[in-house]
Parts: C-alpha cells; sequence; structure tokens
C-alpha cells in the first residue's frame, strides 16, 4: 500500500511568522506516528523561511528510525551562514531518502522537476555521495518528463512525479489529461526499475482519483492541504483521514 509522508514545513512557517519557539514541527511527530503515517518529510531551503537546519537534526533524533524520514532539497544550492548545504544536512541527519529538487532560492514553493536529459550528469557524482551515507535517492520530474532513463543509469532509486498541474486540473474537473500522463511516466518509472513517488498540492479532494488512476506509487508526500486541514479537524483525524483514502484507493 501507499506510504502517506507528512510535510510538516508548514508548521515551521507558522513559527516563523511570529518568530520564537512554537510550534515546532517536532512536537507533531508523536501524533503523525500515532495516527499510522509511515513517513515524515521536510524540505529546508537556504533562507530558512520553512524548516532550519536546526529542526532537520531535532527530526531525525526524534524520529529514530520508528517510521521513514525524507529529506527535500535541491544539492546545488551553495551553503551560507544557517544552512550547511543539503548534502551535509545528509550526513549529519542520515534521512531514510533524500528527494533531489531543482527548487531556486527565490521560488516559493517546487514547480517544476529535473530536465534529466540536461541535469543527468550533474547529478550522478550527488545520488552516489547521497547512496554512500546510505540514503534511497528520489528525483523530483514532472509528469511526462523525458530520459527517465537516465534517472536509472545515474543510480537514483526512485521519481517523484510533481503533482501541482494534476492537482489544477482536478480541481478544474478536467483531470483526464494530467493523471494519463502520470500514469505513463510511473509506467515507464517501473519498467526501469525506479520507485515511483508523488507529491504537491495533493489534498483529501483529489488524492483518490490519483491512486487509482496510478496505482505504482510507493509514496505520497503531502504538507501543505494536510496542515491546512489540521487546522479545522485536528493532526491525528487529518492524518487518519488520508490513510483512510489511501486503504481505499488500494483495494479499488
Amino acid at each position: 500500500m501507499t506510504l502517506l509522508s507528512v510535510n510538516l514545513n508548514k508548521i515551521a512557517v507558522l513559527r516563523n511568522s511570529r518568530g520564537g519557539h512554537a510550534p515546532a514541527p517536532v512536537a507533531a511527530v508523536d501524533t503523525v506516528i500515532a495516527a499510522g503515517a509511515g513517513g515524515i518529510t521536510v524540505h529546508p531551503r537556504p533562507d530558512r523561511r520553512h524548516v532550519t537546519p536546526e529542526d532537520v537534526l531535532a527530526l531525525a533524533a526524534a524520529i529514530a528510525g520508528r517510521v521513514e524520514y525524507n529529506l527535500e532539497g535541491n544539492p546545488f544550492a551553495p551553503p551560507r551562514e544557517g544552512y550547511p548545504g543539503f548534502l551535509a544536512l545528509c550526513a549529519a541527519a542520515r534521512p531514510t531518502q533524500a528527494t533531489l529538487v531543482p527548487d531556486s532560492d527565490g521560488q516559493i514553493t517546487s514547480d517544476h522537476g529535473f530536465d534529466l536529459r540536461r541535469d543527468a550528469a550533474r547529478l550522478r557524482p550527488v545520488v552516489a555521495e547521497l547512496k554512500a551515507l546510505g540514503c534511497r535517492v528520489s528525483l523530483f520530474v514532472d509528469a511526462g518528463v523525458e530520459g527517465l532513463e537516465e534517472a536509472a543509469a545515474i543510480g537514483a532509486d526512485r521519481i517523484e512525479i510533481y503533482t501541482g498541474p494534476y492537482a489544477q486540473a482536478h480541481a478544474a474537473g478536467v483531470p483526464e489529461r494530467e493523471l494519463a500522463r502520470c500514469a505513463r511516466t510511473a509506467e515507464q518509472a517501473r519498467a526501469l526499475g525506479l520507485g515511483v513517488n508523488a507529491g504537491h498540492d495533493l489534498s483529501q479532494a483529489n488524492l483518490g482519483d490519483f491512486l487509482r488512476a496510478v496505482p505504482q506509487v510507493g509514496e505520497v508526500s503531502i504538507g501543505h492541504a494536510l496542515i491546512g486541514e489540521a487546522l479545522y479537524a485536528g493532526l491525528d483525524a487529518t492524518v487518519r483521514a488520508y490513510l483512510a483514502i489511501i486503504a481505499a484507493a488500494s483495494h479499488g
């Protein structure tokens, strides 16, 4: 069954909007795990507007093998004061999975995947270094991306399909074309021996349709919608609601 990894970035955004220490992403760990989620995701950025390197390490200690830990980031963003670089964070936190994302410093959120034919050569040593740390490596890609064979050739373990366009199409009532693109990409990846993850703008409203159309998905990473919904329903209840959707989709 598809694993749910809960992205805790938005908890850090709420804390950072005021300053201080609360609410802390690490305080959500026990609730998320007790509710049944199989993983926790964070995406630290160099400008520290979301989770910070300090959060990354605190989460690593709190998770400590209880569930999967997925660290997302751009491995080519240079280190700077307050941000040691993505590879250094992975070396310190030893996440289960490192998801490489080509976001620039100025992006509000990730909005595109790697161009694998252009980027494979420079990704290859990064993938090798992360795997030497014991991390499973996933590459963020667009549905319909060309050159998936390059991801397999450089040693990546998985891809993560960017589902933003699907979510927009679903909200507009015309999801069929984007679902077909996601399904074809997942099928191509699986044929190459790559695992398939998915994430971005997935929600309770669109997750079930997505998983029924793309049954090969091993993991979904969901944060923005989940944390927003949890403001009204509570974190425990919201995680359980997502798990119920995943379970229903896995049974047809």
